[in-house]
């Protein structure tokens, strides 16, 4: 997070002493990335972070690759996805390349035997349906429609839902998320036409803290596969932190939408971006308001990127036959543009109601055989007028 947080208790000066009431130390964790030089928060535990007593197996993971190197524009259908009951087994990853991973999950129940740990990515959960707590080491976030759920590699989570019915849209990165750097000023602070501030940004406020021995089953992801490692004590026994690095929240709903005379480019949608892909919101907004303007977006050829286009609800006004829960995929190396009659249908309208994220990556992705069992494989010949 670009900027400071602090929630529990913590000493005076870190790295220091700092004694529970008994006399015996807190045991303190520098949590962080990119070696040294990364955010990162200052952890203070009831017990030594490190005392695992056994490491009990390891599940391959890895995306079984359909389509290497493709050029075709896609439509998947996400709501096929078929709920399961576990977590962990209902991610399915139908986009991916060396930097990120793009994952459908319909989970039905809550993670309670085992806690999660992402070693290796960042992990940007957009939660289309369902409600519920990400309940993590550095304190819990309660979610709901429409929320994106931050949670930095490292973290420790569980996810509590409040029914069956949940739908997630994931993104896995390699590289950390950040705000976009266009939006903060040299103090890291938003800046005053950012679509959003710090104050749409939902920090943990609620830390819960577990003094307690035994075997805790954490899965942990590292390299394509889960190990299942037992700790000797509770992974949520952190008692305070204080720092940049913890998970966060930001709704799609408080993105506040750039518009202007004549249609904006993608950029002005962004809501979060590494150096090797951006995320964008596409949200509820005025058209322009030129009066011979056309609101549809113009053809652009995606020469450095592939587009991925999530949509969540709404009126699609780009597309047709397209509904809530379909992806769209427009490979790098092709043009790619409206489609026949929205163009016309456009022209005249005062607003859209569409609600859609985007992701962009500068590499091309790999479709997976999860990916082909949602696909339309005809979408590329839509445009045929």
């Amino acid at each position: 997070m670009p900027f400071y947080h602090k929630l529990g208790k913590i000493p005076h000066k870190r790295h220091t002493a700092f004694r529970k009431p008994d006399g015996s130390l807190y045991r303190e964790q520098l949590f962080g990335t990119i070696g040294f030089d990364g955010m990162y928060s200052n952890i203070y535990h009831e017990h030594h972070p490190t005392q695992v007593k056994e490491i009990k197996g390891r599940t391959d993971v890895a995306p079984r690759i359909a389509v290497g190197n493709n050029i075709r524009s896609y439509r998947f259908h996400g709501f096929k996805t078929a709920p399961e009951n576990d977590y962990l087994e209902s991610r399915k990853t139908v986009l991916t390349n060396s930097d990120c991973s793009i994952i459908l999950a319909a989970p039905k129940r809550s993670t309670e035997d085992y806690f999660y740990k992402n070693a290796d990515a960042d992990e940007l959960i957009f939660i289309h349906r369902g409600s519920g707590t990400l309940r993590t080491h550095l304190g819990n976030l309660d979610f709901s429609y429409g929320d994106y759920l931050l949670v930095p590699r490292g973290v420790i989570y569980k996810i509590d839902f409040d029914t069956e019915d949940n739908r997630l849209f994931i993104v896995e990165s390699h590289r950390p998320v950040y705000t976009p750097k266009k939006y903060r000023n040299w103090f890291g602070q938003l800046l005053e036409h950012a679509p959003y501030c710090e104050r749409d940004i939902r920090r943990p406020e609620t830390l819960e803290t577990h003094d307690e021995k035994g075997d805790f089953l954490i899965k942990i992801k590292k390299k394509n596969e889960i190990f299942d490692v037992v700790y000797a004590t509770h992974p949520f026994d952190v008692v305070g932190y204080d720092g940049f690095n913890y998970p966060y929240a930001l709704s799609i709903h408080d993105f506040e939408p750039i518009t202007g005379r004549i249609h904006q480019p993608p950029p002005v949608h962004q809501t979060f971006e590494t150096d090797a892909f951006v995320v964008c919101s596409f949200v509820p907004r005025m058209y322009d308001y030129h009066p011979e303007s056309i609101p549809a977006p113009y053809n652009h050829s995606n020469i450095d990127s592939d587009e991925v286009l999530y949509y969540v609800d709404g009126d699609f006004m780009s597309r047709n036959d397209i509904a809530a829960g379909h992806i769209s995929l427009h490979p790098a190396g092709i043009p790619h543009g409206p489609h026949p009659g929205a163009v016309e249908r456009s022209i005249g309208k005062k607003e859209t109601d569409e609600l859609a994220v985007m992701v962009d990556t500068f590499k091309p992705l790999m479709l997976t055989e999860e990916a082909m069992k949602i696909a339309d494989d005809t979408y590329y010949r839509s445009w045929f007028e």
